[in-house]
């Protein structure tokens, strides 16, 4: 019995974080920061930008050192990390890089094999040197032979199309890919080594629909432990059953999914400002009695005892104010046509690869629709189409009378203004009372104090689409066109302009793979696939609850 319970308690407790603060530069980050990961948590990693949540995540994975304290966990526990921008290696093809996540096991099959080969050839059987290699060769095939057995390229094949790749993508070298999909096949590797813990940092963000499900579908039914952040927040409520949030230096730690510890995280504002409210109350009243009776030779004891009592007194904190209240509105434009956007018989390919063919669509004024499919069934291939960029190889484009159009993609930060400022990016096209709202934008959008005074060409590609993102949001334009516009994003950022784009009173096309972020705001479906664009009239969870049905045909495709 005690056996058992020693046992379960090693497993309860799979990996500790202790005590740990992080200080730099004269600044605590957090401290005093303490909490088990228990093998079936499933951890939402929650808190505004800057708050430290990217920085707890590397120290429990070992990337960073706390300033003090410490993470303990079984010896061989495997803990395996994706940081939100990482690059595989470009001397390899696909399946090479993915397949290198075995590479431990294969090495010890290797280590095997040689040790083996030298005690066939060796004849010094009395040796100690001889003696070793039998016990390195017994240690090694007890270990390497109680390892599940395993098809590894099956397995390997499965993973990867789950991720997106296709059979003919697995011999082509990772330099032809994007950044977004060599980040999955370092999450391919990561899932292949099925680790005690997996740490996700962004996971979702070049992830197309039916990646992000499958994703999904994997992290909950075989993956261990697993702490995510995220800004996608379908994605974190579907996962996750615990939440942290790190906020003011400290953590929260609720056993809810994340929609839940909403709620709980309201409440518990409320009970931290009435303590504050009573509390300042209470200092108040006492302050009154010692300013009155300061000098009053028959009040001394009871002023001296009040004195010291304040002195002993904690302050009671409360919790960072929400600050997403903040409303964006877009600067009023003229009307457009009745129809922004017609297109019939549309057909497009690159060289002989042909994206789509015989597309139709007709978008009409004020309507709100979405662009949705895997990543290269030709999303943005129409929106270039639509936008003149591109030349078409058949069927026509015609963009309505009065259409002024704003059009953000993420090459949108490439056409800034390298040697302006954060604020005189803003600044120069800001009219009216927006002007006066220019520090809280930006606020909103994570740019504060000292920061907007930095020049464009010193930021992160990531402050940089968010910045034309702001830019585009206070321009006049009557049909808006967003190509994955919440990358990027915390989930308060996301909600100020989802609210600024549900206010919008023209046409609006949005490509995303962010659910949460089109759910209440497209009205219609435009699903990219099989060389087809098919016309959905339902708002997107309809369409998903419908592509549930549909998934049976392309699982058999």
């Amino acid at each position: 019995h005690i056996l058992f319970y020693l046992c379960t308690t090693y497993f309860y407790k799979m990996i500790t974080v202790n005590d740990i603060a992080v200080e730099f530069g004269g600044t605590t980050l957090f401290s005093e920061v303490t909490f088990a990961i228990n093998e079936t948590d499933k951890i939402a990693l929650m808190g505004k930008n800057g708050a430290g949540k990217s920085t707890l995540l590397k120290i429990v994975a070992g990337a960073n050192k706390p300033t003090r304290g410490n993470i303990s966990a079984p010896g061989d526990a495997v803990i395996a990390y994706l940081p939100q921008h990482l690059l595989t290696e470009d001397n390899c093809t696909v399946l090479e890089e993915t397949s290198k996540a075995f590479s431990s096991v294969l090495n010890m099959k290797k280590e095997i094999d040689d040790i083996n080969e030298q005690l066939t050839v060796r004849t010094d059987y009395e040796s100690d040197e001889y003696m070793k290699l039998i016990e390195k060769v017994s240690e090694l095939s007890e270990k390497y032979y109680s390892i599940e057995e395993v098809n590894y390229e099956a397995e390997v094949e499965k993973i990867l199309k789950g991720l997106g790749f296709e059979r003919e993508d697995f011999n082509r070298p990772t330099k032809e890919f994007s950044g977004g999909w060599r980040m999955r096949i370092e999450l391919a590797k990561i899932l292949l080594t099925k680790p005690d813990l997996i740490l996700l940092d962004e996971p979702t963000n070049h992830l197309d629909m039916d990646s992000i499900e499958w994703l999904e579908d994997f992290l909950i039914n075989q993956a261990k432990a697993v702490m995510v952040i995220s800004h996608d927040r379908a994605f974190v409520d579907n996962i996750t059953n615990r939440t942290i949030e790190v906020t003011m230096g400290r953590i929260y730690d609720y056993k809810a999914k994340y929609s839940h510890y909403l709620e709980l995280r309201k409440d518990r504002r409320v009970h931290q400002q009435k303590a504050y409210d009573e509390q300042q109350k209470f200092i108040a009243d006492n302050q009154a009695f010692i300013d009155r009776f300061r000098g009053t030779f028959s009040k001394t004891d009871a002023v001296q005892s009040r004195v010291r009592m304040l002195e002993k007194i904690v302050p009671i904190e409360v919790d960072e104010i929400d600050n997403s209240a903040l409303k964006l509105k877009f600067p009023p434009s003229v009307r457009s046509g009745q129809y922004p956007v017609i297109v019939k018989d549309l057909e497009k390919s690159y060289g002989d690869k042909l994206i789509f063919k015989d597309a139709n669509l007709v978008i009409e004024r004020g309507q709100k629709v979405a662009f949705v499919g895997k990543n290269g069934e030709g999303k943005s291939t129409m929106i270039k189409a639509i936008m003149k960029e591109i030349g078409i190889n058949g069927g026509s484009v015609e963009v309505g009378h009065n259409a002024q159009i704003g059009y953000f993609a993420q090459n949108q930060a490439a056409l800034l203004d390298e040697n302006a400022t954060i604020f005189e990016t803003i600044d120069r096209i800001a009219v009216g009372d927006v002007r006066t709202q220019i520090k809280n934008i930006l606020g909103a959008f994570m740019f504060q104090g000292d920061d907007i005074q930095k020049k464009v060409k010193v930021l992160s590609g990531g402050e940089k689409t968010r910045l034309a993102m702001i830019k585009l949001l206070l321009e006049p334009v009557n049909l808006l066109i967003l190509d994955e516009p919440s990358n990027h994003l915390d989930l308060k950022t996301k909600d100020i302009i989802k609210d600024a784009l549900r206010d919008f009173d023209g046409t609006l096309i949005l490509v995303s793979h962010d659910r949460d972020f089109l759910d209440g705001l497209a009205e219609k479906v435009f699903e990219f696939g099989n060389k087809r664009v098919k016309e959905h009239f339902e708002d997107i969870k309809g369409f998903l609850a419908n592509k549930k049905m549909e998934s049976l045909k392309e699982i058999e495709k």
